[in-house]
């Protein structure tokens, strides 16, 4: 990206030149900052920033900034390289933040719209139909079943978390056509998750899988949302596809919120904070 924009500078303006100098000199410092540092910085109007942005291709600022961040992140030397016991903890923060932020950023780019719709419209259904919604997941992913659950509550869906491999088993046993189970995993090869979702499928209900592109589980649900991010075993490795997990979830919970009655969901969200908030002390 870096290469493309010096590539282009002799074919700009004089102005949107000093900005394509900017992002060359200081690539991870543009990323974060407002238009008006960088036209400050630059000498420049903050139009004129857009406009070098739409110069060299992309939609407007924003969509450059994002762009740039994440073409940094993934060039960082140490990026998805596990920290060092010589480490500081300077030095942790950067490889652990830089690695979470690339595999979001990376996320952004691949994800599948079209996935993320048909498991909307699948939730909304069997929740509109008065059917049952469960979240099945083990180990780290059981964490984020547990999330989903409380995200959904919050919309005034009742759902179960299901983090015990029998109790999924016997879960998946009772599930009928119309009800609909979304089962988390990164690896995509717990055999009692497998079962569970080949139970779950068989006995008509919908299966939502968030787990990692060509898993065996990726292809064992109805509606596979990928959710790719080797996680290493080296020591300390950042634990990036649990906070990838729960990020989808947000995703999904945020879109079945809007397609059931986002104008009845802000007083209602309102309501439980102000009742929470009462229960505190001073």
């Amino acid at each position: 990206m870096l290469d493309r924009i010096k590539a282009s500078l002799p074919s700009l303006a004089p102005a949107e030149q000093r900005v394509g100098k900017l992002v060359l000199s200081d690539p991870r410092s543009f990323a974060l900052m407002p238009v008006s540092e960088l036209a400050d910085r630059a000498h420049v109007s903050k139009p004129t920033v857009v406009r070098f942005c739409r110069s060299v291709g992309y939609d407007g600022l924003s969509d450059f900034k994002l762009k740039l961040a994440g073409s940094v992140s993934e060039g960082v030397p140490f990026i998805h390289r596990s920290v060092d016991v010589d480490d500081k903890t300077s030095d942790i923060m950067v490889k652990v933040i830089d690695n979470t932020v690339a595999a979001f950023l990376k996320y952004r780019n691949d994800a599948s719209a079209s996935a993320i719709e048909k498991a909307v419209d699948a939730l909304v259904a069997a929740y509109k139909a008065g059917r049952r919604i469960e979240f099945f997941g083990v180990g780290n992913s059981g964490v984020v079943a547990q999330d989903a659950q409380h995200k959904f509550f919050r919309l005034g869906i009742n759902g179960v978390a299901y983090s015990d491999g029998h109790m999924q088993v016997m879960s998946a046993s009772l599930l009928q056509p119309g009800d609909c189970v979304l089962v988390i995993s990164n690896s995509g090869r717990t055999r009692d998750l497998m079962d569970s979702c080949d139970i779950a499928r068989k006995n008509g209900a919908t299966t939502i899988v968030i787990t990692a592109s060509g898993s065996p589980l990726a292809s064992a649900g109805d509606i596979h949302v990928a959710a790719d991010h080797p996680e290493g075993y080296d020591r300390y490795s950042p634990m990036v596809s649990r906070l990838l997990h729960l990020m989808i979830i947000d995703i999904l919970a945020t879109c079945v919120a809007l397609r059931i009655g986002g104008d009845k969901l802000q007083p209602l969200l309102r309501d439980m904070k102000n009742n929470l908030r009462s229960k505190r002390y001073a």
